[in-house]
């Protein structure tokens, strides 16, 4: 079979709807749009929520409260469990779990690691924040909780300054 002879199933593809082609079509005239009005026009259509002109909802309904949601902090979670795969040794930043496919890495977001499942071998996970079980099960296989902050520093990277 070659690529020039692949075709859809049948009953799989639709003809196009002739519009205006006279009445015997059943699609002349309006061509389906009805009588008269914005809508029927060329290029006449609303915008999502418009009620002909009345004080659509949105605007009727009065604003109240305030959310913190644009101000919350984002993590990126991973869970002991998923350390497993790294050999003995390995600082795990959050850089190897990205080339490792662990974690997509979140724009913004922090790194925090939750203490679901067993690790067995020794690490240093360099992370924003650490689960008490996570660091617990981290330093009992013989590795380290090493916070992200302060590797930053060791790297000789800038510290915010106090104004």
């Amino acid at each position: 079979m070659h690529v020039h002879e692949l075709k859809p199933p049948a009953g799989a593809r639709h003809r196009t709807k002739r519009l205006g082609c006279g009445i015997g079509s059943g699609h002349g005239k309006t061509s389906g749009r009805g009588h008269k009005g914005q809508k029927a026009r060329a290029g006449g259509s609303v915008r999502p929520g418009f009620e002909g002109g009345q004080t659509p909802l949105y605007r009727r309904l009065p604003r109240r409260g305030f959310n913190n949601a644009r101000f919350a902090e984002v993590f990126d979670i991973i869970n002991v469990g998923d350390l497993s795969g790294f050999t003995p040794g390995t600082t795990v930043t959050r850089a190897e779990l990205i080339k490792a496919g662990l974690l997509h890495g979140t724009r913004g977001a922090k790194l925090k690691v939750l203490g679901d499942g067993t690790v067995t071998v020794a690490l240093t996970v360099v992370a924003d924040t650490f689960s008490k079980s996570a660091a617990q099960k981290i330093t009992a296989a013989g590795g380290a909780c090493t916070p992200a902050e302060k590797m930053a520093r060791k790297k000789g990277a800038a510290t915010p300054a106090a104004s």
